[in-house]
């Protein structure tokens, strides 16, 4: 957090383009900083003013006689580069660069964005925009933006990387009574960025709940780290907006098929810890659960409502998110049967019936929440005829004060007649809302939260034995430079898995038949043989595969068939020769992949394998950063695969200890050689002992 702290808590700012025009931008942040109680020294730069809302101007940052921590800069494009030099020259620490006309315009404001970012790394600053509406910080206070009005001080942390979002969600905010301890615009992001904010609102005591808005991740690797490190300490709820291109693959594999455009940014955000928003309602539904309940014990979750049909659909909804509905304990029951009317329902969810007053809700909740086997609670209220909406309010905020380690929502279907009654809720910090799935989902949301900080920080990956660097680089820089490829032959690519420990079956290549006869001698029959080209993707439909072969003469009548089918169907490729390869016995059949991320890095795929990969889809995904056998396990779980591997219908169960092996062996494989594009191994035989990689591509960039 120090590292920003003169950014959000400076001794002194200076406004550079500062106004006495008040419908300027200039003036406007100048006032809203004066308006927002700022304590601090306040300095308006203008060449043409002697003074301006009351505060001596001066000519340029230059000649400020005092010290100045944060400039905030909103003059025309073209000035904006010698402001930001003379400021480097006089020891400002943070720019402020709400001026647009950098690389949102094109290559001219891309070229000036990079001098700008340039300048700042001369001098040692940091820079927050260009193109933003500025930031606040409720607790200095500090309003250094020209946004209308300043936000309600608060807990919620709030960064978006749109303007127009942030100054919408804080106009909302002021009718909503929504607080917050930080706003931040990123803008262009040509230096601090979204990490970096995430990282010191972790570290910001006025802070419990991050919240942002965002389009694309600036640094994957970075934002992977803080996020996790900071997602261990507080709530990170993440709105992702767009189809992002970083993600999207060229499909030339399985695993590039299979890898969404937006999957990437799923699986890293799962991975550390984030919790991801669909929408801009649940992204502020999940901001008031946070800031306002503990985090929950277990994931069993209990109903009370005064209805029978709001009951069901929030328990449909229950099972839906992933969550349980909680099983009472014999004690509980019995005391709900006993106080309860006969026909009240006092298993979950509890029914008070329709004539369910506050008492009846008091007494129902109290006993519920007593319950060892009770996480959390969902409290629906309907507007019916004896409903009493502001004493069970009353009742609502007393059982959350009595049990202060669990979360309590409520749920209050109607209108005008509950707004006193939500208000109330409101102010007394339980959630409230008007329909039993809102609650429900910010009930997910905390849960999901609680489930990653239970479990143990990143295990360090440890180095793996028996990898032989140097022969993988060999075999690359022989493919790319001494034959100009990026598509690695079979055999190429079985000699790159066996130089990192991934077990394949042997395989090489012959460009004649006596050869691939005096190869099957050595490797043992049975074989198979595979045309060898980069440009035949799919050998089987062009006749390029013969398998079982038993003997010297079935091997030289196949390496002939082999080359005359290709030669009919693919006159104008190039063939290498025919690979001839130890014919393995058959296993379950699996894909294990990685298509590269421009943004996350490498994403590993792993499920089902063989001809109905794309056509099933049954794949989970992981980002090869920092994978661990924990997480390895948890991404073979998740398939349906896994049901055959642990044993289906009498089938022994796979050697699942294999498979991790040869997951992670691809995982430091691809991290060690990012040159590496794409890579499928479909299929790997899984056995009751062991596993075996059968056809393996790689290509590289």
């Amino acid at each position: 957090m120090s590292e920003l702290a003169s950014l959000f808590n400076p001794a002194s700012v200076a406004v550079v383009g500062a106004s006495r025009n008040r419908n300027k931008v200039g003036n406007i942040i100048l006032r809203n900083i004066i308006s927002s109680g700022y304590a601090g020294r306040i300095f308006p730069i203008n060449p043409k003013e002697k003074e301006i809302e009351n505060y001596r101007a001066y000519p340029t940052v230059t000649e400020v006689p005092e010290q100045v921590d944060l400039a905030v800069i909103s003059l025309p494009a073209q000035k904006v580069l010698e402001a930001a030099e003379s400021c480097g020259r006089v020891g400002v620490k943070n720019l402020i660069v709400i001026s647009a006309g950098f690389k949102e315009t094109g290559k001219e404001g891309l070229d000036r964005e990079k001098q700008l970012v340039d300048i700042a790394r001369q001098f040692g600053m940091r820079v927050l925009g260009p193109n933003c509406v500025g930031m606040m910080d409720t607790h200095t206070p500090l309003n250094a933006s020209f946004a209308a009005g300043f936000a309600k001080k608060g807990e919620i942390a709030f960064i978006s990387q749109s303007g127009a979002m942030l100054v919408a969600i804080l106009d909302w905010s002021f009718k909503a009574g929504l607080g917050f301890s930080k706003f931040v615009s990123l803008g262009n992001k040509a230096d601090l960025n979204e990490a970096d904010f995430i990282a010191n609102a972790a570290e910001d005591p006025f802070t419990k709940v991050i919240l942002c808005y965002i389009e694309d991740v600036g640094d994957g690797s970075q934002f992977l780290e803080i996020a996790s490190q900071a997602s261990r300490k507080k709530p990170v709820v993440i709105l992702k907006s767009g189809s992002s291109q970083a993600g999207a693959q060229a499909a030339s594999s399985h695993t590039g098929a299979l890898a969404g455009s937006d999957l990437a940014y799923e699986v890293a955000f799962r991975q550390s810890g984030v919790i991801r928003a669909r929408d801009m309602a649940e992204l502020f539904d999940l901001a008031i659960a946070f800031s306002s309940q503990p985090i929950p014990g277990n994931d069993r979750v209990a109903v009370v409502t005064n209805a029978g049909g709001p009951g069901i659909i929030a328990t449909d909804m229950i099972e839906k998110r992933g969550l349980d509905m909680a099983r009472f304990s014999k004690d509980t029951i019995k005391a709900l049967q006993e106080n309860l009317p006969r026909e009240a329902n006092i298993y979950n969810p509890v029914d008070v019936l329709g004539d369910g007053k506050a008492d009846r809700y008091e007494y129902a909740m109290n006993k519920v929440l007593e319950d060892e086997n009770v996480g959390s609670m969902v409290v629906l209220v309907c507007p019916t005829a004896t409903a009493e909406p502001i004493p069970t309010a009353d009742a609502i905020i007393k059982a959350k004060k009595t049990f202060p380690e669990k979360p309590v929502c409520a749920v209050y279907m109607g209108g005008k007649i509950m707004d006193e009654a939500v208000c109330k809720l409101s102010e007394a910090g339980v959630p409230t809302y008007t329909f039993p799935e809102v609650a429900v989902s910010s009930i997910k949301g905390l849960v999901t939260y609680a489930e990653y900080r239970s479990k143990r920080p990143d295990e360090v990956v440890t180095p793996l034995p028996d990898i032989d660097r140097d022969k993988v680089k060999k075999v690359f820089q022989y493919v790319k430079q001494d034959d100009g490829r990026v598509v690695l032959l079979g055999s190429e690519a079985a000699e790159v898995a066996e130089a990192y420990g991934i077990p394949v079956a042997p395989t090489r290549l012959a460009t004649k038949p006596e050869e691939a006869v005096a190869i099957a001698e050595e490797i043992g029959y049975p074989v198979v043989l595979k045309v060898a080209s980069p440009k035949i993707v799919h050998k089987t439909d062009i006749g390029g595969v013969r398998i079982g072969l038993q003997s010297p003469a079935e091997v030289m009548a196949g390496y002939w068939a082999i080359m005359g089918n290709v030669q009919r169907s693919l006159p104008n490729v190039v063939i290498y020769g025919i690979e001839v390869q130890k014919m393995a016995p058959k296993g379950t059949e699996l894909i294990i992949g990685m298509s590269r991320d421009v943004t996350f890095g490498p994403l590993i795929a792993f499920g089902l394998g063989g001809i109905y990969v794309n056509l099933l889809k049954d794949v989970a995904f992981r980002l090869a950063y920092k994978l661990n056998r924990e997480e390895i396990k948890k991404m073979i779980f998740e398939t349906k695969a896994y049901t055959l591997l642990r044993g289906y219908r009498g089938d022994k169960p796979a050697d699942l200890d294999a498979i991790e092996n040869i997951i992670q062996r691809v995982a430091a494989l691809v991290v060690d050689f990012p040159e590496i594009a794409e890579m499928d191994i479909n299929p790997v035989f899984a056995y009751p002992s062991g596993a075996t990689a059968l056809d393996i591509k790689i290509t590289i960039s």
